[in-house]
C-alpha cells in the first residue's frame, strides 16, 4: 500500500490539487528535502566506514612486518567498532523508519485510502464526507445529491485512484462542474476497476466534456457512462465524437438532456459508423435536427453493434425520418428505436416504413407523439405485414388517434404475428360515440 499511496500522490495529486496555494507546495518541497537529507546522512555513514580499510591498505604497503601485525589487530578492532556502529546505525534507521511505518501501517489497514482522502480534504479545505469514509469498501458507491462541488469532488477522486473495491460509482447531481469532472476523468485514467459511472446533472460543460473525452481514449475498463443533463453543446459533441472512435470498451452511453445540436449530430454520426463497442445510446432531449439528424441516421446505418437507440425529443422531421428509413434497410443489428416527439410528418413516417419492409431485427419502434396521423400509423403497420421476416413485437403510437381501417389492419396482422402489440391514442369513432 506504500506503493499505492505514492502512486496516488505522484500521479493524481499534481493535477487534482492544482489549485493549492504556494505555501502548501513549499511545505511539500521542504518535507521532500528533509527526507532526502536524512536518507543521505544514513547512507553516508556506512560508506565512510567502508572506506577506512582502503586507506589502511594504502598505508600497509609502506610499513614493516611488525607494523602490519599491529595494523591487522587495529583493523580487527575497527571492524568490531564498525559492526557496533552499524548496529547503532540500524537502530537509528529503525527509529526513523518507525515513524514512516506508522503511516504505512495505517495504509496497510486502509486499502481504500481513507488517510489519503483526509489529507486531500485538508489540502483542499473541504469537510470530509462521512458517508464516503463508511462505504469506501462497497462495490457500489452511490453519493447522489451530496453537494460535493468541484473541490469536494477533487478530494474524492484522490483515494479512488488506488481503490480496488468500488466497481460502480454514482455521483449524480453534485454540481461538480468542469473542474470536478476533470478530476474524476483523471482518476478514471488510473483506476482499472470501476466499470460503471453516473455523472448526470453535474454541469460539466465543455471543459468537463473535453476531459471525459480524453479519459475515454485511455480507459479500457469502463462499460457504462451516464452524462445526462450536463449542459453539453455542439463543441462538447466534437470532443466526444473522436473518443467514441478510439474507445471500443464502452457499451452504454447516455447523453440525453443536453444541448447537442446539428454540428454534434454530424460528428456523432461519423463516429457511430466506426464505433465498435456501444450497445446502447441515448441522445434524447437534445437539439439534433436538419443536416445533423440526417448524418446521425447515416451513422446508425453503418453501425453493426448498437442494439438500442433513443432519439426522442429531437427534431428529425421529414428529412431525418427518410434517413432513418434508409438506415433500417442497411442496419442488421438494431433492435429498439425510439423516435417519439421528433416532428415527423405522415410522409416521413411512410418513408421510414419502407425500411421496415426489409428490416429483420427491429423488435420495438416508438413513434409516439409525432404528427404522423392515421396515415403514418397505417403505413408502418402495413410494412410489418408485408415483411415475412419482420421481428417487430411492439409498436408505440402514443397520443396518435387511429381510424377503423387501422384497427382492421391490426386484426389481420395479429393473425400473422400473434405476439405483436400496438399502443395508440385511441380510435377516432370511439371518441365521437363517447361524446354523443
Amino acid at each position: 500500500m506504500v506503493h499505492g499511496k505514492k502512486l496516488a500522490k505522484e500521479t493524481l495529486l499534481p493535477s487534482v490539487l492544482e489549485d493549492d496555494d504556494a505555501e502548501t507546495q513549499s511545505e511539500k518541497l521542504q518535507l521532500g528535502e528533509q527526507r532526502v537529507s536524512r536518507t543521505e546522512v544514513d547512507m553516508r555513514g556506512p560508506k565512510d566506514k567502508r572506506t577506512s580499510p582502503v586507506g589502511n591498505m594504502l598505508d600497509r604497503g609502506e610499513r614493516e612486518g611488525e607494523e602490519e601485525e599491529e595494523e591487522e589487530e587495529e583493523e580487527e578492532e575497527d571492524n568490531e567498532e564498525e559492526e557496533l556502529g552499524g548496529e547503532e546505525c540500524v537502530i537509528s534507521d529503525e527509529d526513523y523508519d518507525t515513524d514512516l511505518e506508522l503511516g504505512d501501517k495505517e495504509e496497510a489497514y486502509d486499502p481504500t485510502g481513507q488517510t489519503c482522502y483526509m489529507e486531500a480534504c485538508k489540502v483542499l479545505q473541504v469537510v470530509p464526507a462521512s458517508y464516503f469514509l463508511r462505504h469506501m469498501q462497497n462495490s457500489k458507491l452511490s453519493m447522489m445529491h451530496y453537494g460535493l462541488g468541484p473541490q469536494g469532488t477533487k478530494a474524492l477522486a484522490v483515494p479512488l485512484v488506488t481503490n480496488t473495491s468500488v466497481l460502480r460509482l454514482n455521483l449524480r447531481d453534485n454540481w461538480m462542474e468542469g473542474m470536478g469532472g476533470a478530476a474524476i476523468a483523471e482518476m478514471l485514467k488510473e483506476n482499472c476497476y470501476i466499470t460503471e459511472v453516473d455523472l448526470a446533472d453535474n454541469n460539466l460543460g465543455d471543459y468537463g466534456a473535453r476531459a471525459i473525452a480524453e479519459m475515454l481514449k485511455e480507459n479500457s475498463t469502463l462499460v457504462s457512462l451516464n452524462l445526462s443533463g450536463n449542459h453539453f453543446a455542439d463543441r462538447s459533441g466534437e470532443h466526444l465524437g473522436p473518443a467514441l472512435i478510439t474507445n471500443a470498451k464502452l457499451q452504454h452511453l447516455d447523453l440525453s438532456h443536453n444541448a447537442l445540436g446539428e454540428r454534434a449530430g454530424k460528428t456523432l454520426g461519423d463516429s457511430l459508423s466506426e464505433n465498435t463497442g456501444l450497445r446502447s445510446l441515448s441522445l434524447a432531449w437534445n437539439c439534433i435536427r436538419g443536416r445533423g439528424a440526417v448524418m446521425l441516421a447515416n451513422g446508425l446505418g453503418g453501425n453493426i453493434f448498437l442494439r438500442t437507440v433513443d432519439l426522442s425529443f429531437n427534431g428529425f422531421g421529414r428529412e431525418g425520418a427518410i434517413a432513418l428509413g434508409q438506415a433500417l434497410k442497411e442496419n442488421a443489428v438494431l433492435e429498439e428505436l425510439n423516435v417519439s416527439n421528433n416532428r415527423i410528418p405522415p410522409e416521413g413516417a411512410l418513408r421510414l416504413a419502407m425500411g421496415l419492409k426489409v428490416n429483420k431485427t427491429i423488435k420495438s419502434l416508438n413513434m409516439g407523439r409525432n404528427p404522423i396521423q392515421t396515415a403514418g400509423c397505417y403505413g408502418i403497420l402495413k410494412s410489418v405485414q408485408e415483411n415475412p421476416d419482420s421481428a417487430v413485437e411492439a409498436l408505440d403510437f402514443s397520443d396518435i388517434t387511429v381510424n377503423q381501417d387501422f384497427e382492421d389492419l391490426y386484426t389481420a396482422v395479429k393473425e400473422i404475428f400473434p405476439a405483436l402489440t400496438v399502443n395508440h391514442g385511441g380510435r377516432i369513432g370511439t371518441f365521437r360515440k363517447a361524446k354523443a
